[in-house]
């Protein structure tokens, strides 16, 4: 009877790891890498959370879905994204400088301070300006949705408290041969209950043991399909949209444009 016992408990072990693991290969046939993605070099656990936080973002396939994108980031510049045709908008609050750009070649229409820069070096030199920006503007309001993109590292890091006391789960974020500042490095505090991103943490270098900041994420809403948090701990990304649609000439004139 006891060896009968045994293998019974033996078999509802097996059994449980079994479709734990076809449910942590159904999440993340779900919410596939980006090419370029470090898996060998990242950890399961860090991985599967990552598709956790995805899911609990309105999921990846709403993330697909989603076309437009609206804020402003801390006062100081209004952006507009289309995700599919890879294009953004970027207009300085405050001056009559706009950049329209083409995100996969740095092309585009460049207005600085009322005077149109057409020359070829003029183009070049605002094309790699305003996708910079986008870049930098974008991560701070998105970063949960690109928890697997090319040339990241995940790593988990275990449990910690946030800065104001709430229990999470910790990824490590590093990067290689991408972006503007590859030698960055995240850490991720992912809440235990909610599955979404609570705060971070951001050091310059990877090597730095001290973050330069800590912010946290709040006040998320749902809009269009998925989550969005504008609240940055004593600063906000304002006028946070999810569009269905823009004016036909968002993307091609630099004119002033209303939403």
């Amino acid at each position: 009877m006891k060896k009968f016992q045994y293998f019974r408990q033996i078999s509802i072990c097996f059994l449980a790891a079994f479709a734990l693991s076809i449910l942590s290969g159904f999440a993340q046939n779900n919410n596939p890498a980006a090419q370029g993605f470090n898996q060998s070099g990242s950890d399961p656990k860090a991985i599967a959370i990552a598709d956790e936080v995805m899911a609990a973002m309105g999921g990846r396939k709403a993330w697909d879905k989603t076309r437009y994108i609206h804020w402003t980031f801390f006062g100081r510049r209004n952006l507009l994204w289309d995700k599919k045709k890879e294009m953004a908008r970027i207009e300085m609050v405050g001056e009559e400088t706009v950049y329209i750009v083409n995100l996969k070649d740095e092309t585009g229409q460049f207005t600085f301070k009322g005077q149109a820069k057409t020359a070829p070096d003029s183009i070049k030199k605002y094309g790699h300006m305003a996708k910079s920006i986008w870049i930098n503007d974008s991560y701070w309001l998105v970063m949960p949705f690109k928890l697997k993109d090319s040339g990241l590292t995940l790593k988990y890091k275990g449990e910690q408290n946030t800065s104001d006391g709430r229990p999470a789960e910790v990824l490590e974020m590093t990067f290689a041969g991408v972006g503007r500042t590859p030698d960055n490095k995240y850490l991720v505090y992912v809440d235990k209950q909610s599955r979404l991103v609570t705060e971070w943490s951001y050091f310059q270098k990877a090597s730095d043991e001290k973050p330069m900041f800590t912010n946290t994420w709040e006040n998320y809403q749902e809009m269009g399909g998925i989550k969005l948090s504008d609240s940055r701990g004593k600063r906000k990304l304002d006028n946070v949209k999810v569009l269905k649609t823009v004016p036909k000439e968002a993307f091609i004139s630099t004119s002033a444009l209303k939403l």
